[in-house]
């Protein structure tokens, strides 16, 4: 596969790629590149982390990356995640590992790995006060983001070790390319920031947009430039109200979809386009078809993405039509995860556990 089809392969799902032309050299250079996406086990599985998160690892496992999947359990600890509990959040990690399956990630390809497994080598704590000694306090705090938390936050001195801790995995890893979402942008960039300064390897970032909760983003609140007041509106695992889990059922999506924000003609900050664009257009083919009413001219085709947005904000589609249409779609993804879990004994016995965990932030 030549390297310009691998480029495209990353940038069909990337808001951000730091830089381009070192990615082109880590493909041109290396076969099989390392790269790794990062969680903390916190409570169920969101549309985003089952659907979304298979689309691109599969994505990458087709040009040959070697994918590591990281269960960030020390983090989850560190950032009172199920209370702080770690016998529940590992219990929750394992889980994880069940949505994936389900999910259709080749679990085959993929490397697991756990915090607490790459935290037992001594190198791990070198590295960690090595990259503390190269980072100041001021960018320790504003990094605090990546955590869900924001700068002006009451911290314990644990938190403070979560953005160095992320950045000494990267190294400990081995990591070629930083897959994550935006929002963990500021320790991607540390890491670079450290690497140039001790002549480690510098690792690319490709950075994937999150996806948005059941509230969207209100239009005052698309005016900011704060990160953490737009963090507030993307889906969340532990903000079960903002989500659509993937063992909802056809009833609570569709009821779910709803009560979703979805104005009118707005285009901008609907978490239902946000849904189309980035989970429902993956798996089905063009044209897309929304059912109306026979009075109000009965069916509506779109050849694409952007005649769908042409057509909604020319008020040719009312919302109650978009919200049916994506709530019957979205059931068809979430169907087969749903089904795994009631089927696979193991998968169930995980996903009662975890359903009964109190979520905490």
């Amino acid at each position: 596969m030549d390297v310009e089809t691998k480029i495209d392969a990353m940038k069909s799902f990337a808001q951000e790629i730091v830089t381009e032309a070192e990615l082109r050299h880590i493909f041109e250079t290396n076969h099989h590149p390392v790269a790794y996406d990062g969680f903390e086990p916190s409570g169920l599985a969101p549309l985003h982390f089952g659907p979304l998160r298979a689309k691109n690892a599969n994505k990458m496992l087709d040009i040959g990356i070697h994918l590591k999947l990281y269960l960030a359990d020390y983090f989850a600890l560190i950032n009172n995640k199920l209370e702080g509990n770690l016998e529940r959040i590992r219990e929750t990690g394992r889980y994880f590992i069940e949505v994936w399956k389900a999910s259709g990630i080749d679990m085959d390809k993929v490397e697991i790995i756990w915090a607490k497994d790459l935290m037992d080598d001594f190198t791990y704590w070198d590295r960690f006060i090595k990259i503390g000694k190269a980072v100041s306090l001021d960018r320790t705090k504003r990094a605090i983001t990546i955590m869900g938390r924001s700068e002006g936050d009451s911290l314990d001195t644990a938190q403070l070790f979560y953005p160095p801790m992320q950045v000494t995995d990267i190294f400990q890893m081995d990591i070629d390319i930083c897959q994550l979402g935006i929002d963990q942008r500021r320790a991607n960039i540390l890491a670079r920031e450290v690497a140039q300064k001790y002549k480690w390897k510098v690792p690319a970032i490709v950075s994937h947009p999150y996806i948005l909760g059941l509230q969207g983003v209100p239009k005052e609140a698309q005016k900011s430039s704060d990160e953490g007041v737009l963090m507030q509106y993307k889906m969340s695992k532990s903000n079960p109200k903002s989500s659509i889990l993937v063992h909802n059922t056809a009833e609570e999506i569709k009821e779910k979809i709803n009560s979703a924000y979805c104005p009118e003609r707005i285009i901008e900050g609907n978490p239902l386009f946000n849904y189309i664009e980035m989970i429902i257009l993956e798996s089905r083919d063009l044209p897309i078809t929304i059912e109306r009413p026979q009075k109000f001219g009965g069916a509506i085709e779109a050849k694409d993405y952007a005649e769908l947005v042409k057509f909604y904000s020319e008020g040719k589609i009312h919302p109650i039509d978009l919200k049916a249409y994506v709530a019957d779609e979205l059931e068809k993804i979430i169907r087969p995860i749903r089904e795994h879990f009631e089927k696979n004994r193991h998968a169930q016995e995980l996903y009662q556990k975890v359903r009964n965990y109190k979520i905490t932030k």
